[in-house]
């Protein structure tokens, strides 16, 4: 593996730019100038973890008024947003880890754009 200008292994420093989701992403893409696989995983960190964070935050944060409504599926949907952040994030840190340039579907290719 190669070494990045922070002096970690790049396979490490990928699966740390999942570490806290988009904030580690931001974090290493901003301290990561060089290396292209952790800017790339720093990269696709933020566009998939911020976007789903937020909407997280939208239909959780209703919940205690749509929780008496007939709404209350958009509770059900902020779960399933949050099972689906814990999935990606354990399989993008071990791809990342295991030097693997793992491409999620339309994000990855942004990323790629990006670094």
């Amino acid at each position: 593996m190669a070494k990045t200008s922070l002096g970690l292994e790049e396979n490490i420093e990928g699966a740390l730019c999942y570490l806290l989701g988009w904030i580690t992403g931001i974090v290493f893409y901003l301290l990561e100038k060089e290396n292209k696989f952790v800017r790339f995983h720093a990269m696709q960190s933020i566009l998939t973890f911020f976007p789903l964070w937020i909407l997280s935050i939208l239909f959780g944060g209703w919940s205690w008024f749509l929780f008496w409504h007939a709404w209350a599926f958009l509770v059900w949907f902020s779960w399933i947003i949050w099972v689906v952040m814990l999935i990606l994030w354990l399989v993008l840190m071990i791809k990342a880890y295991q030097g693997e340039m793992y491409k999620l579907p339309i994000v990855g290719d942004i990323a790629e754009k990006q670094i």
